[in-house]
């Protein structure tokens, strides 16, 4: 070898070898999980630590359309608008970009499905049309909002939750379509749909609320034919909590989109300041709520982590917002202070994990699903399953934690 070549040899692996090493750097400087930072930032960062593109969240095989990313990612959307960090709308971004093509179509999704748990991740098309203009997210918008014109409903109006379950409302169908479509309505057709976002929730406050209890029955089934469905009102056996957690958000956020003066912003306000009562009277002492949250007592039932999350941020945003007294900010402050005691566990490398998320729960499919104690109980109880990551992270972005 020449010491002409030789020499630039080595200055070609000793760029090679710096290039590495700053990039492994920067790397490392990427993951840094700092003690010092807000819970929020804590649970973002571990998150994208752990899945760097989003769709890899719960450990997905390929890319698809989710409505629990769908949540995590409209709580990166806040954190986002808090701390102007352009790696978390980066992440919001790329998730979509993977997922909608050029011309606005979805992959690996149709609407026609009619599925309503679809419809929750468009929630981050709003913004992101709005931020950059690109016109796919605005046709992809238009798309999910169709969706709703020619949607399966019960005799009585409401949505179907899924066209694979016929005339059945469950409180989880709420928080996925009704913010959505309240926002779409409210921003881009002057608010004609407002009345049809509140008749949903109308339909499940007359049939689905238990006046025992003040709290919500799982689901409705308007046909009262499934084996789950009570014969004489078509309500769901129990009562589950991460449904009334769903429920919360639902209304907390489909609020944002009701003026003050229309006709039904003060009905869901009223049912809002309902369930925060209720809520409350059912709150453990270590500020969490069980899996069934009446039968707190009841053997193998447990303190849940989504579910609790859930219901911190709507209490805490429902006070914030003036929907809710502000006493009630107190209760979700007992409820997150639980949570980060008792559920949120800390790697000696910064990295944070939330325990005790049930990982999924519903009604009837394949295998039955019958609603009753023993089948809430029997569910999964999963670690930074996505549930549990985007209540909390909400949660903790809302009460700037």
């Amino acid at each position: 070898m020449t010491k002409s070549l030789k020499n630039s040899f080595i200055c070609l692996s000793l760029v090679l070898f710096f290039n590495t090493n700053a990039q492994t750097l920067e790397s490392k400087k990427e993951i840094l999980i700092s003690d010092q930072s807000k819970w929020s930032e804590r649970m973002a960062l571990s998150i994208m630590k752990r899945h760097p593109e989003a769709w890899q969240i719960d450990n997905h095989p390929a890319p698809k359309w989710d409505y629990k990313i769908g949540m995590i990612l409209t709580a990166y959307e806040k954190l986002y608008r808090q701390t102007k960090d352009p790696k978390y709308f980066d992440y919001i971004k790329n998730y979509a970009d993977i997922l909608i093509d050029k011309n606005g179509n979805f992959q690996k999704f149709d609407p026609q499905d009619h599925n309503i748990d679809f419809i929750n991740a468009g929630k981050i098309l709003f913004n992101l049309y709005d931020t950059t203009k690109e016109e796919k997210y605005l046709i992809a918008l238009k798309t999910l909002r169709k969706n709703f014109d020619d949607y399966p409903r019960t005799q009585s109006g409401g949505f179907w939750h899924k066209k694979i379950y016929p005339n059945q409302m469950w409180l989880d169908g709420l928080y996925m379509g009704e913010p959505f479509y309240a926002r779409y309505t409210a921003e881009y057709e002057g608010g004609e749909k407002l009345n049809d976002v509140a008749h949903q929730f109308e339909l499940l406050h007359k049939h689905s609320f238990d006046p025992k209890t003040g709290l919500y029955f799982h689901a409705w089934d308007e046909s009262k034919q499934m084996p789950w469905a009570n014969k004489e009102t078509g309500t769901a056996p129990h009562i589950w909590l991460r449904a009334l957690g769903w429920y919360g958000m639902a209304l907390v956020d489909a609020l944002d989109y009701f003026p003050k003066n229309h006709p039904k912003q003060k009905e869901l306000g009223h049912y809002l300041n309902e369930l925060a009562t209720a809520v409350s009277k059912y709150q453990d002492p270590s500020g969490l709520w069980y899996q069934v949250p009446n039968l707190a007592t009841r053997e193998g039932n447990y303190l849940e982590a989504s579910g609790s999350s859930m219901l911190v941020y709507a209490l805490a945003k429902g006070a914030h917002k003036g929907y809710l007294p502000a006493k009630f900010e107190k209760v979700a402050d007992k409820g997150f202070n639980g949570l980060i005691t008792k559920l949120i566990k800390v790697d000696a490398n910064g990295e944070i994990h939330i325990t005790q998320v049930c990982a999924s729960a519903g009604l009837g499919g394949n295998p039955y699903r019958d609603g009753s104690y023993e089948y809430y109980m029997s569910e999964k109880i999963k670690v930074d399953n996505s549930h549990g990551l985007g209540a909390f992270l909400l949660a903790a972005i809302e009460l700037d934690k």
